[in-house]
């Protein structure tokens, strides 16, 4: 019997939106068939969308670079967003105006659900959303620093089929088709096993913002990790994270409580590197958008790495 592997594994069962559809005039395809970026292979479900996603991903990194490599003279407005601690910059934006044109040209019955704008509104009733985090990082790039970059997913129902990320400042872009496995700068992408650390496992570490600083849960887990491991990475990018794991660079990656927006993209790119992920008591994952985000929780890691990485999450 096939084990049980939560969303992911769901993602395969017979589903009926609109039929993929090549893109129209309006959306600026900067795909080729020899891009490493593209499967080749034709008729392959969703293929149209991963192209689209792909395409506006690099649009707008391709204009938040300037910024970036400090290369544009105009300031960077920054501004408080919600009570949490979080920002907002003029480029979450901007980058954000980007991709939704895109979307909205080619697909646009689709609904869209945007870190800065919230839902906006298709017919919905294909099924389809698409999640689009201009810029993943906001805070690292508020205090000068260029660790971010930007994603976007398409889930059908809360399945994720179609995952990109892209690194604005080296124009390095990650993605991920359903069933056609992960791709990198330089074609098909695979999580390579690491040469194993007698100081442990270096690991990426995520919260949600909803997390509270007195959280007994994260900080107990937190602790744990930083005891295990040889180095616990936070760097405030989830989906930078999942890119390092899902080329091989950390060992494994833990999340408490994570937000919605960015999960998909992450961890569909990771899924189909060869990676596993889990909650944290070993279970099936079934974390998605339209859940709490108590079940947003999970390890992910190798398969031959999982065992370690539960004993650690579990630890206390």
């Amino acid at each position: 019997m096939a084990r049980d592997t939560g969303w992911y594994e769901s993602s395969a069962t017979p589903y009926s939106p609109l039929e993929s559809r090549a893109p129209s005039s309006g959306g600026s395809m900067l795909l080729t068939t020899d891009d490493p970026q593209d499967p080749a292979r034709s008729g392959v479900r969703f293929a149209a969308e991963h192209r689209l996603a792909v395409s506006a991903a690099c649009e707008a990194g391709a204009l938040l670079r300037s910024y970036l490599r400090g290369e544009n003279s105009q300031p960077c407005a920054v501004k408080p967003k919600g009570c949490l601690g979080d920002v907002v910059t003029d480029l979450d934006t901007l980058a954000e105006e980007v991709i939704v044109r895109q979307i909205r040209a080619c697909f646009p019955h689709d609904r869209i659900l945007a870190e800065e704008s919230g839902v906006l509104a298709g017919d919905a009733a294909n099924g389809r959303t698409w999640l689009v985090d201009p810029l993943d990082g906001s805070n690292n790039v508020a205090i000068g620093l260029a660790s971010c970059v930007v994603g976007i997913a398409l889930c059908a129902g809360d399945a994720p089929v179609v995952g990109v990320v892209h690194e604005p400042v080296t124009g390095r872009t990650w993605s991920a088709l359903q069933g056609c496995g992960a791709r990198g700068p330089h074609g098909p992408l695979r999580a390579v096993a690491r040469t194993p650390s007698s100081a442990g496992p270096l690991l990426g570490w995520t919260q949600g913002y909803g997390v509270a600083r007195d959280d007994l849960r994260a900080r107990t887990l937190k602790a744990d990790l930083e005891r295990g491991s040889r180095r616990l990475l936070q760097l405030w990018a989830p989906l930078l994270t999942w890119s390092m794991l899902a080329r091989g660079d950390i060992d494994g990656f833990v999340g408490y409580r994570a937000e919605a927006i960015d999960l998909p993209a992450g961890a569909l790119l990771a899924l189909e590197a060869g990676v596993e992920i889990r909650a944290l008591d070993g279970g099936p994952f079934h974390g998605g958008v339209t859940g709490p985000d108590s079940d947003r929780s999970f390890v992910a890691g190798r398969p031959e790495d999982m065992p370690r990485l539960l004993d650690m999450v579990n630890d206390g």
